[in-house]
């Protein structure tokens, strides 16, 4: 299994995940004559375009969906759409170079880019990078199940869901962790996985549906605390800077805006398994992929632009991080969709963590020997590392916006522009051709946009602003 993306997703073809220690595929040295880009077309594969569009746009779609509507409350519709397109693009030009980097040197693993391009250092830089992007989404997942589960349990019961001991969802995290997580991570093949991939993007097509149905069935929500769950972070505090009446802001400014690329950074981060899905391609070409994520991100687009907006629509600026947690606790509809997307996000941890593991175990044990105890152990401190950052995160907001300033900057511009302008040859690019200069501009695009929204969130929990939002 190629270290993956945290996404909702499972996306990966069977074969791609079926032995843990299986190796990496193996780099090609370019034969005589023939054109590096050729090299890819040497594993043929045997999966359609539109399964291969499935695929991806499966590894695509995650828990960042949820986030969407608070972004764009934010910043207003017409400027987070603007937003949303750009970070669609950079990301299609982000895979570009990707490609084209795999077709020079035959290489269809995304740490084995690193090593290419900056030797051993950057196998390991690679891996933590995807390592910490996984750790952060298995944390989106947990947060979710936190903040959903004891609503759904407190439903069924017809109780309070801030009452009795047994709905805390702090306590619930740990008890599904123990009970349903940990013993599918200790499974030495993850055969369920196609099912959880299927599970994940019908749970989030269901989700979208159900919210554009509510903004119509539901009208103007703010001011009505019987529709929604109220934000239980300051109720009594006012939300600065955005209008709290049924009226949709096209452009709008505050202290929280600068969460709302590193939301969507984070949920469009597919990078490392574009070369797995490459390798399964049906007659793989540099320009078929392409297309392939050039549809898979269009469709997600349109998806994430749909969920934005429909919030948005319902909720206008009061809508919080976790727009689920809006919604109504008796509503019959919403309750369908906690169900699914509890379902799908317990049955995708595992998935996030088998990776991890992975690199963890070669990394740290390269020569050694598949072990119980070892398989075991790193499954246990990852579980419990990732219950304790959920339980100590205020909100999931937090956990988008750092994830999505570090390891998904790091994987859409730097690594990828990084790779391009060592792994492409001067003879074939000179380094100050057009194209290596647009690399060049797109790692620093990453790196500024790394540094300023880190040193926005930053200032944001230093001054206390985080909490006056009342989210």
């Amino acid at each position: 299994m190629e270290l993956q993306d945290p996404k909702m997703n499972g996306a990966l073809p069977g074969n791609a995940v079926e032995q843990e220690h299986e190796g990496f595929l193996p780099s090609h040295s370019p034969s005589p004559g023939r054109k590096p880009a050729q090299f890819m077309d040497q594993f043929e594969g045997k999966t359609s375009f539109g399964m291969s569009v499935f695929n991806l746009s499966n590894a695509i779609m995650g828990s960042g969906i949820l986030g969407l509507a608070y972004a764009m409350a934010h910043t207003g519709i017409l400027l987070f759409l603007a937003l949303l397109l750009c970070i669609a693009l950079l990301s299609s030009y982000s895979i570009h170079l990707l490609l084209t980097c795999a077709g020079v040197v035959g290489i269809r693993a995304y740490e084995q880019l690193g090593q290419r391009a900056l030797g051993p250092a950057g196998k390991v830089v690679v891996a933590a990078v995807i390592c910490l992007h996984n750790v952060g989404a298995m944390s989106s997942y947990l947060f979710i199940i936190k903040s959903e589960l004891p609503l759904v349990i407190a439903t069924f019961l017809d109780m309070d869901p801030e009452g009795d001991w047994f709905l805390k969802g702090n306590l619930l995290i740990i008890i599904v962790s123990v009970l349903i997580i940990l013993p599918l991570a200790l499974m030495r093949h993850l055969g369920y996985l196609g099912y959880t991939s299927g599970l994940s993007l019908t749970c989030m097509l269901f989700f979208l549906i159900s919210v554009i149905y509510k903004k119509f069935q539901l009208g103007c929500t703010v001011g009505h605390n019987g529709t929604a769950v109220e934000s239980k972070s300051s109720p009594s505090l006012p939300i600065h800077g955005l209008n709290t009446s049924c009226e949709a802001q096209m452009f709008t400014a505050d202290s929280q805006m600068f969460y709302t690329v590193p939301i969507m950074a984070f949920a469009f981060v597919c990078h490392p398994e574009v070369l797995p899905i490459y390798t399964e391609l049906c007659r793989p070409s540099k320009r078929r992929m392409q297309a392939v994520a050039n549809v898979s991100i269009g469709a997600m687009f349109c998806m994430y632009g749909l969920t934005a907006t429909f919030g948005y629509l319902t909720f206008y600026s009061s809508v919080e991080a976790e727009m689920l947690h809006m919604y109504s606790q008796h509503d019959l509809l919403i309750l369908c969709v906690r169900l699914a997307v509890l379902l799908a996000v317990t049955l995708t941890v595992p998935v996030v963590l088998f990776p991890i593991r992975r690199a963890l175990q070669q990394l740290l044990f390269p020569s050694k020997a598949f072990s119980w105890p070892r398989h075991v152990a790193i499954a246990l401190i990852l579980l419990v590392l990732v219950n304790v950052l959920v339980i100590c995160v205020p909100t999931i907001r937090d956990i988008f916006g750092v994830i999505g300033s570090t390891s998904a900057p790091s994987l859409i511009f730097i690594l990828p522009s990084i790779f391009y302008l060592r792994i492409v040859p001067s003879e074939v690019e000179p380094l100050y051709s057009w194209p290596k200069i647009q690399a060049l501009c797109f790692g620093v695009l990453g790196v500024l946009f790394m540094a300023i929204s880190l040193g926005f969130m930053f200032a944001n929990w230093a001054t206390g602003q985080s909490h006056v939002s009342g989210h």
